[in-house]
């Protein structure tokens, strides 16, 4: 984690989530549901229709493995945070904040959130005072919802969505693999803040921050979405965890 105004601390890097005890990564293409093989099979029917209805190729042509313990149900689960990873989608906020404590941890503040984003220098970007284009994550050149179906309203809930991949390279990127989109805070730095997977702050009505990396979104640190409610999960929100500590782990 990475020490905040010697407040608090916060994940250098996305969540990636584990079974409680195992420690098995989860498959971060499917939501973390105690019961799934309804929801599972009522989504490879869901994508069937929408191929049927679209007019281009799929971008991708198989759904990505689930391993079969996590088919049969997933009842406790933790957040983890490490580098080169592929991060964990279709959060809700309760499963985002069971995730963290479960770690010993808790969801951020929007404040928190949007203080560490702005790193020591407190600026309004990672990167420094302005938007530059391609330096997080963000704003990319297409959508995974028009690449396999040819409409970017449908599929949010589709296990393939975040292994679309633009121009030959993947829309979502494993964690801390864009080095210029850093927060620093003096030899530390915080990883993917914006851009990537958007990401659920702790406010009981619903919100998450950051922007995912289809989202048209040029507000950087600030950016912050709360059209949807707490139980709404999709491909591209994920989550990141606090501490209340003055040293940092």
């Amino acid at each position: 984690m990475v020490l905040v105004l010697d407040r608090y601390c916060i994940d250098r890097y996305e969540s990636i989530l584990v079974d409680v005890p195992g420690g098995r990564p989860l498959s971060p293409y499917h939501p973390p549901l105690a019961s799934y093989t309804t929801f599972l099979r009522d989504r490879h029917a869901d994508a069937l229709r929408w191929e049927r209805e679209a007019t281009a190729a799929p971008a991708v042509e198989q759904f990505p493995e689930l391993p079969r313990w996590q088919a049969a149900g997933v009842r406790a689960y933790r957040a983890t945070s490490r580098p080169g990873a592929v991060p964990s989608a279709y959060l809700t906020l309760a499963s985002a904040r069971e995730a963290c404590e479960a770690a010993g941890k808790r969801l951020c503040s929007r404040a928190e959130w949007q203080r560490a984003c702005r790193g020591a220098d407190d600026e309004p970007f990672p990167n420094g005072d302005a938007y530059r284009q391609g330096t997080c994550n963000v704003f990319r050149e297409d959508h995974p919802g028009r690449l396999l179906f040819g409409n970017m309203t449908v599929g949010m809930l589709d296990p393939r969505m975040n292994l679309v991949k633009a121009g030959g390279k993947p829309l979502l990127r494993p964690t801390g693999a864009t080095p210029a989109c850093v927060s620093r805070w003096g030899g530390d730095a915080i990883h993917d803040m914006v851009g990537n997977l958007d990401e659920w702050v702790d406010e009981p009505d619903g919100t998450f921050v950051g922007a995912f990396y289809s989202r048209s979104a040029r507000d950087g640190c600030a950016h912050v979405t709360t059209t949807h409610g707490a139980s709404y999960f999709d491909y591209s929100i994920g989550a990141r965890c606090c501490l209340d500590t003055p040293n940092p782990l």
